[in-house]
């Protein structure tokens, strides 16, 4: 039975959140126009119509992980300019969907918070202005600090460890490492890195490689710190 409650953090403690729909509700609207998007960017470069741009985003999805990378490496895309066109969104402001109370979750939570996305970083930087939470980060890393290789990927994930002072420490200090997802693939990669894994879901189920599963990141909050966060 998975426990109630997670073990109190440390000040040491280094968190890893996710963005879209960990920390804010990016679908449908954000993520249904990022995906029209990307289906008209391969469309327009690689000269294809609508129905055999998906069936080549999924192909890239399922070999590479990431239109982008199927998209670098078989079409020699400027991954600026790629991500440049499919995250525009100057309406983030008004568009953007998420509950005040992170503010203070981000603020109150003891040890350190880094902000890990696979979005480029112009995009994660308007959202997190959008929320007011920049201040209450202590690092983000987003796909251009990732060299171009996404989440799940584990060499990536390492990478950002070590950047921030958790990696080669052995398992002593692994288990005050706590990734924050809505997405499995990145935590099944956490977890064999050794990391605490949090799973921000409405499944009733819950696999063997998430240690936590909430409704809510706001539940991180309400389970240990009491009002801190209400």
């Amino acid at each position: 039975m998975q426990p109630s409650r997670l073990p109190r953090p440390a000040r040491a403690t280094l968190w890893l959140f996710d963005l879209d729909d960990t920390l804010h509700h990016a679908s449908p609207v954000i993520f249904g126009r990022m995906n029209r998007s990307m289906t008209e960017y391969v469309m327009r470069h690689v000269g294809l119509d609508e129905p055999q741009a998906n069936a080549l985003r999924r192909e890239y999805w399922q070999r590479y992980g990431a239109t982008l990378l199927g998209l670098m490496r078989r079409h020699g895309t400027d991954p600026a300019h790629f991500l440049a066109e499919t995250h525009q969104f100057p309406d983030m402001a008004q568009i953007i969907d998420y509950d005040r109370r992170v503010r203070l979750l981000l603020k109150h939570l003891p040890g350190r918070k880094v902000l890990v996305s696979n979005a480029p970083r112009h995009y994660v930087d308007a959202v997190l202005a959008s929320m007011r939470v920049t201040g209450h980060l202590h690092g983000i890393e987003t796909i251009e600090s990732m060299r171009f290789v996404p989440k799940p990927a584990r060499s990536s994930l390492a990478r950002l460890l070590r950047r921030h002072g958790a990696g080669n420490r052995g398992a002593s200090r692994r288990h005050r490492v706590v990734m924050v997802e809505d997405n499995l693939d990145n935590l099944k990669s956490a977890k064999r890195l050794g990391l605490t894994t949090v799973w921000i879901s409405r499944a009733a189920h819950k696999p063997a490689f998430v240690d936590f599963r909430f409704r809510s990141v706001l539940q991180l909050a309400r389970q240990r710190f009491g009002r801190a966060a209400a």
